[in-house]
């Protein structure tokens, strides 16, 4: 058995959870936009804050499981916005898992629905919540609602997480989002992003989830930007994310090895400092890079966070995992059948 830090999982959307088994989309999408519209704004706009709450709770229970303590999170439900934030970290404590969560604003749904997102933002980290200020993306907002989230992150002093050039139909964020951008921006994907561009932040790298979309592979060794690596809502098992970041590295450049993929893992520790303090036992050993790329079925035994036990014999220690699968199964039928 070998030792880590608890893992962080750079980009994660909690209440995807629920979308397991969704029905079908009233038509086959063939493009990025249309995945958008016909799955995850469909399923966005129907979730309550009980769906949030257990959809956060069953994806902490599985972060927990795979050795994950510490998520960022990015959140959406523009017809619960009004302290969904804190249902989600709330719902993340309970399990035993560190949370930083922003609310995506966009102007999808006018003015008014950019401007309760932006004040959802603002009231959850004023009232001490460890957040940042989210964006969808660039290409869902105007140069006025970008301006004025860049504008609270400065006030608030912190960081922005936002989408940026996962699909073609956001190949102008460079442009809109030029003078903005800061080192503690979160730029999720970025698979469309010019090799050469002017925005500072670090890039959140997403294999699974740009592979499903097939929105094409984002090669983030080209970037000087910092590169961590997330799920996009996929779980939160970033061993796995670090196993398919090091093969799709190859496949494009034979001469790579998984220390660049291990590299990316290990940034999401200068997102999440507090992850370095929790301690992780797990089922094989060594836990380095050249072992990991080839092993599947690593998982943790013992976890500690902020020197508690949460997890103990590969059995969460502060909730009851059966009763939240179960009620997250309730609250995915109501979801589904919403849609």
């Amino acid at each position: 058995m070998d030792t880590t830090p608890g893992l962080v999982c750079a980009h994660h959307h909690l209440y995807s959870s629920l979308a397991r088994g969704m029905p079908a989309p009233p038509k086959t999408a063939t493009t990025f936009q249309e995945i958008l519209e016909q799955v995850w704004w469909r399923l966005d706009t129907a979730l309550d804050l009980d769906m949030i709450e257990w959809s956060a709770k069953l994806a902490a229970l599985e972060a927990l499981e795979s050795g994950t303590t510490a998520i960022i999170d990015h959140h959406e439900s523009p017809n619960a916005i009004e302290g969904s934030l804190s249902v989600i970290a709330k719902a993340c404590a309970e399990v035993g898992v560190r949370v930083k969560t922003a609310y995506g604003i966009t102007d999808r749904h006018g003015p008014d629905g950019a401007k309760r997102g932006l004040e959802e933002n603002r009231r959850f980290i004023s009232e001490g919540g460890n957040g940042l200020v989210g964006i969808h993306a660039a290409f869902t907002c105007s140069r006025e609602t970008l301006e004025a989230a860049a504008g609270l992150a400065d006030e608030l002093g912190v960081g922005v997480h936002i989408h940026v050039c996962e699909g073609p139909e956001d190949h102008e964020a460079p442009a809109k989002l030029v003078g903005l951008t800061r080192d503690d921006w979160l730029l999720a994907h970025c698979v469309h992003l010019p090799d050469s561009h002017e925005l500072r932040g670090t890039i959140l790298h997403n294999p699974m989830s740009n592979l499903n979309n097939a929105v094409g592979y984002a090669n983030p060794i080209r970037f000087e930007n910092p590169v961590a690596l997330g799920t996009d809502g996929i779980g939160a098992n970033v061993i796995e994310s670090f196993r398919l970041a090091y093969v799709l590295h190859r496949s494009v450049d034979v001469t790579a090895s998984p220390d660049a993929a291990w590299n990316w893992l290990e940034t999401g520790w200068s997102l999440f400092p507090q992850a370095k303090e929790d301690l992780v036992t797990w089922s094989y050993q060594p836990m380095d890079p050249w072992h990991l790329a080839f092993t599947s079925g690593v998982r943790p035994l013992r976890v500690e966070v902020d020197g508690q036990v949460v997890l103990e014999a590969g059995i969460p220690t502060m909730v009851d995992p059966d009763e939240i699968r179960a009620k997250a199964s309730e609250q995915a039928a109501r979801l589904h059948a919403r849609l």
